[in-house]
């Protein structure tokens, strides 16, 4: 089984994660941000990794903390249960689309981090989420799951549409890149042998 927990405790935030990769999406995640919570519970349901996720961070202060840590253990966590990220299929893409809106996702699961993030938003709060916070999620997510990412909102006017059309294609591009090739055997994705760092 790909599974993986990690727990994270600082002065800010205490974060426990726990992720099965050949899940059903099943998803149980409280992060005190409502809105994050919804798009944690798009992740998980479209990438049918199963997730368990608490948050315990200084809300008083602002969502900044508890955001990016949020992302932080997610990203490890999925790291880790990847391994050596042998027989998978690296690559994967999607467009999603939610109503006028339509986000562009592409994946290569290289173990080299890389975020290229051409999304804008017009109000800067989704419920309770400031959405200057989401380019920051996924670079965080990205770093630490250690995924060559590029999202990028093609059109689209409301604002919870393109947040969750930026979700929703993470999930679809990072379940199609981390299926196991039934082609690839056991073997590293790479013609280096080898995933990660400078490779």
């Amino acid at each position: 089984m790909r599974q993986a927990t990690i727990e994270r405790r600082t002065n800010e935030t205490e974060v426990t994660a726990s992720v099965m990769l050949d899940g059903s999406g099943r998803c149980n995640v409280a992060t005190g941000i409502g809105f994050l919570d919804h798009m944690l519970g798009q992740f998980a349901r479209h990438s049918l990794i199963d997730l368990d996720l608490k948050t315990a961070g200084d809300l008083h202060i602002d969502g900044h903390h508890t955001t990016e840590d949020t992302a932080i253990v997610l990203g490890q966590a999925i790291s880790q249960a990847l391994g050596e990220r042998r027989g998978i299929r690296r690559f994967g893409e999607a467009l999603s689309a939610m109503d006028e809106t339509l986000t562009r996702v592409a994946i290569d699961v290289s173990g080299r981090p890389y975020l290229v993030w051409r999304v804008g938003f017009t109000q800067p709060r989704l419920g309770a989420l400031d959405t200057e916070l989401v380019g920051h999620w996924f670079h965080a997510f990205s770093s630490n799951a250690a995924l060559t990412l590029h999202v990028e909102t093609l059109y689209g006017d409301n604002n919870h549409h393109i947040c969750e059309s930026c979700f929703k294609g993470l999930a679809r591009a990072l379940r199609q890149a981390i299926e196991i090739d039934p082609r690839k055997g056991d073997a590293v994705p790479s013609t280096k042998g080898v995933l990660g760092g400078s490779l």
